[in-house]
């Protein structure tokens, strides 16, 4: 399984949006193993300047950008599919 980074701030509506979205795929059998580090822009900057996004939230999965700013629930199931292909 390839690993996922998820960029967010913690006040953020998209953000949270997402975590209810990751909340509800995680309950399929398929995607309940899959991990995702969590990195909060603003407790994290120097991290997060490490990478190269602009809105959040913006996944990685295994180092590359699979997508940046809203999101839908369909949009996460595709990047959990990236990490297990």
């Amino acid at each position: 399984m390839k690993p996922i980074k998820l960029f967010y701030l913690k006040d953020c509506p998209f953000c949270k949006k997402a975590f209810a979205y990751i909340d509800n795929l995680k309950r399929q059998a398929i995607y309940e193993l899959i991990e995702i580090e969590l990195i909060e822009e603003s407790e994290q900057a120097e991290l997060a300047n490490q990478y190269d996004y602009y809105y959040v939230p913006t996944f990685y999965v295994d180092g590359v950008k699979v997508h940046e700013g809203g999101v839908f629930e369909r949009e996460i199931e595709e990047i959990f599919k990236k990490a297990i292909e």
